[in-house]
């Protein structure tokens, strides 16, 4: 009897994880071009790195340039980079002028999208900047296979030795699960709009 309660329990709780980890469709606008970029649109990526981000916080910058070397290495293999911006329209800086301005010093070369109403950012309970969440496309829809840090040294990047995006992202590469599947994100805090 134990053991069937047991195994109910255990089954339970795996059911319940692989529902909270799906990922219902979105779309945001682009600030740079203005076009809208929808994750229905990437079914047939290997991922979609999404990277919360803001043009202000300092932790945010720090990440750009790695976030940068990341994409270089993996768009070639099927991956799709989106930065959110969940500040948009919320702090006077944080407008579309100004994120151009910083997409045109950075070149980044994937969009940089603005979640004025911060939906995705409530979907995902995103609460510090920079974070990420991969997601992987299946036949039966998205599922989140990595959130959290990008890697466990804001300041120094060459002192980073817990790469946890890369690995994910290596890992998804190998056709692998990512471990881990989560770290603790650390910088500023999201400012969330009622």
């Amino acid at each position: 009897m134990k053991r069937i309660l047991l195994t109910t329990l255990l089954l339970t709780v795996s059911v319940s994880l692989c529902f909270s980890q799906r990922v219902e469709n979105f779309q945001l606008k682009d600030a740079e071009s203005g076009q809208v970029f929808e994750l229905d649109m990437h079914k047939n990526t290997k991922a979609i790195v999404l990277v919360f981000t803001s043009i202000n916080c300092p932790f945010s910058k720090l990440y750009e340039d790695r976030i940068i070397a990341l994409q270089n290495t993996f768009n070639s293999d099927g991956f799709v980079f989106a930065m959110i911006n969940p500040h948009s329209g919320i702090e006077e800086e944080e407008n579309t002028a100004s994120v151009k301005q910083r997409v045109g010093e950075k070149s980044f070369k994937f969009p940089f999208l603005e979640d004025v109403a911060q939906t995705v950012t409530k979907q995902f309970g995103i609460t510090k900047l920079p974070e990420v969440v991969v997601i992987t496309p299946s036949p039966t829809g998205y599922a989140v296979s990595y959130r959290g840090a990008i890697d466990n040294n804001p300041q120094m990047a060459e002192n980073a030795n817990m790469k946890y995006l890369e690995s994910a992202l290596s890992a998804i590469q190998n056709r692998r699960n990512p471990s881990p599947s989560s770290s603790r994100a650390v910088g500023c805090n999201v400012k969330l709009i009622n």
